[in-house]
């Protein structure tokens, strides 16, 4: 098989067109628009500034904001997540939290910005995969990452929260087969999420060689867009990523930013101005 050769996407029975999320999604990509999603802890840089810092986000340029629920063994995140998801659990963020905080922004943002849960998948099992999804739309979150769930156990998964009108949002590993590749790009919804390195999150100096080749393999078997994510930690990493995919979802960059920054205030005046320059990278 030729390196440019496209593998035929099989077409999943969990596969239907349509939902808000991906259509305003895919808009924007088919008008040459590149994507922004953003990921921030829940309950950062505390409880009482953690809307605020989304709006702020969201005005700067996100078009997507990746509320993550903290969960207390995040096994596919570095240690700034790790900090970041052990200081909201400490303050008291819980998933009812999380999702009534989603709620809110999702009120005040309206279309402006999409809203999409990452969090692991235990917490969407001991609430139960179908209540777990109507919580989340009711919420107004429009797609959902469970990142530790595989594919070969993730389809009663995908059923529920396509039942509840939230998109599925499956990650991509640089060393899938072409074929698996294929399988993960026909399920996801919403867009796919390509990883850009082996290993767990946390920013990078430089940019993976990985994170052009997923986005360029995924960009072949998708007809969804293409997101890829983890190390992106600069305008210029997201300008160079973003050649060859649709978007770019940052992370640990922009929460190491709020960590250390020395009050909540200045935290939320940090993002913005990061997702600012993000922004306009990738414009």
């Amino acid at each position: 098989m030729t390196k440019n050769s496209r593998v035929p996407t099989p077409r999943s029975p969990l596969r239907d067109p349509g939902g808000a999320f991906e259509q305003r999604l895919s808009g924007k990509v088919s008008s040459g628009q590149k994507f922004l999603a953003v990921y921030v802890t829940a309950g950062l840089p505390d409880v009482k500034h953690f809307e605020p810092l989304v709006e702020r986000v969201a005005a700067a340029g996100a078009d997507i904001v990746e509320i993550g629920i903290p969960f207390s063994d995040p096994i596919m995140d570095g240690p700034v997540i790790q900090r970041a998801s052990k200081r909201a659990l400490e303050s008291g963020v819980t998933p009812p939290w999380a999702l009534e905080s989603a709620s809110r922004i999702a009120s005040l943002c309206g279309s402006d910005v999409d809203l999409v849960v990452m969090t692991y998948s235990n917490l969407a099992f001991r609430m139960g995969f179908t209540s777990f999804s109507r919580e989340l739309a009711a919420a107004g979150v429009g797609g959902v990452i469970l990142a530790d769930l595989p594919l070969e156990e993730s389809e009663l998964w995908e059923n529920a929260a396509m039942e509840a009108g939230v998109a599925p949002v499956l990650l991509a590993a640089p060393n899938c087969s072409d074929e698996r590749l294929a399988r993960v790009a026909s399920r996801s919804r919403g867009f796919v999420y390509g990883i850009s390195l082996l290993g767990v999150t946390g920013a990078r100096k430089t940019v993976s060689e990985m994170a052009k080749e997923i986005g360029e393999r995924l960009k072949r078997v998708s007809d969804v867009p293409v997101g890829v994510g983890i190390g992106i930690s600069s305008g210029s990493h997201a300008a160079e990523v973003a050649a060859h995919c649709d978007g770019v979802i940052v992370g640990s960059a922009l929460v190491q930013r709020i960590l250390d920054a020395e009050d909540p205030v200045a935290a939320i005046e940090a993002a913005e101005s990061f997702v600012a320059e993000l922004r306009g990278a990738l414009s």
